[in-house]
């Protein structure tokens, strides 16, 4: 019996470690050419913090914060609220 459960957990692990998505801290953010793109993987845009509020009227998603992702997009924030391609 015990090594029927060892060779179940051992089978479980080896099937999650195959099924979840290996994310490298050094991989760099994806550059999208324009909003269009951006928003089909980050809906309400990319905010550079989360301090920041937007100043072009309501929006139906809330957007992602991450400083980098907006450093390499700060030319699709087009009202320079600290939100690029908010929706």
């Amino acid at each position: 019996m015990k090594k029927i459960l060892t060779g179940l957990s051992a089978m479980s692990l080896a099937v999650l470690m195959v099924a979840m998505p290996i994310h490298s801290a050094n991989a760099a953010p994806a550059k999208f050419k324009n909003c269009t793109e951006l928003n089909k993987t980050y809906p309400g845009g990319v905010a550079k913090d989360a301090k920041v509020k937007n100043v072009g009227g309501k929006t139906k998603f809330k957007p992602f914060v991450s400083a980098e992702i907006y450093k390499m997009h700060t030319h699709m924030d087009r009202d320079k609220d600290g939100i690029a391609c908010e929706k």
